[in-house]
Formats: C-alpha cells, structure tokens, sequence
C-alpha cells in the first residue's frame, strides 16, 4: 500500500533496491576472482622454494633415537610420474638389522598441501634388517617428504626423509 500526501507525493519513495543489488552480487564473482589470482601469486614463490638447510640425508635416526632408517634407490635423481621401489634398512643403534617389522609409508609436498597420488607400502621383508616400500611415486618436482612408522621389538618410532625433486 502506497502513503500519498495531499499535493499526490508519494511518501513510499526508496531507492532502487534491485539494481544496486545486482550490481554488488555481480562484483562477489570478479572480487573472488581477483583474490584469488592474487594469493597465488604470492604463495607460488613459497611453494617451489625449498627450505635453507633441509637435510636430504638417506640414514636417519627416527625421531626418539630408537631405531637407524636408511633408504636406497633404483634410480638417481628420483624420476617424476614413474612407479618406484626402494630398498629400505632398519638397524638398532649398535647396528643389529631390526627383523620382522611392521612399518607404515606415507609422503606428502608440505608446501603443497596434498599427499602423494599412490598409497606405498611395504610388501616384503628381504632379511637383514632389509625392506621392500613399493609403489612411491612423485608426481612433480619440488619438495617432498617420506615418511615411515616402524614398531618392532616392542618399540615404535618414527623417521620423515626430506626429497628434492629437480627434473
């Protein structure tokens, strides 16, 4: 219902609610957009630099000391979207191989934020303190972590490797 005065003005006058309104709805899209381009930009530069000082060793002691983790593999530097297996050495800390361990993989880009694009494990003790991890593969260059949970002997422990993918 529309309120007129006496001279026929009408009291009721708004402003145009929809078109101001489709115009601001209209923006979200591009400001999204914008944004967006804007952050990638920013954090391209951090996610394909690698950190100063990252250790890349291959023997390592896991995280609480229990155990030395050594890794070995087929081919040198790591090839990118190729299957692969690795060759991976557990020991005590006076150097008996560590026999019959349950041992978990798991590897992601820290930077990235993704994991890797296979599910590795490990299919076979080949004794000595010697281990199969079948099924890594990197799909991009950068940098990338590895991962392993090893129990056994009624320890557990865990050791991360650091890679470098450069090809």
């Amino acid at each position: 219902m529309e309120i007129t005065t006496q001279a026929g003005e009408s009291l009721n006058q708004q402003p145009d609610k929809k078109g101001s309104s489709r115009k601001w709805i209209t923006g979200i899209p591009l400001v999204f957009v914008l944004l967006c381009t804007a952050a990638a930009g920013c954090m391209n530069p951090m996610m394909n630099s690698v950190p100063d000082e990252l250790d890349t060793s291959t023997s390592l002691l896991t995280d609480n000391g229990l155990f030395r983790v050594a890794y070995s593999i087929p081919d040198e530097p790591l090839p990118i979207n190729t299957m692969q297996s690795w060759i991976l050495h557990v020991e005590t800390l006076d150097g008996l191989p560590v026999e019959n361990a349950q041992i978990n993989v798991d590897g992601d880009m820290p930077q990235h934020g993704h994991g890797l694009p296979t599910r590795p494990q490990v299919t076979e003790y080949l004794g000595n303190g010697d281990y199969k991890v079948e099924g890594l593969k990197f799909h991009m260059q950068g940098w990338w972590i590895v991962e392993f949970d090893i129990a056994a002997q009624d320890k557990s422990d865990h050791v991360t490797f650091n890679l470098v993918l450069t090809q």
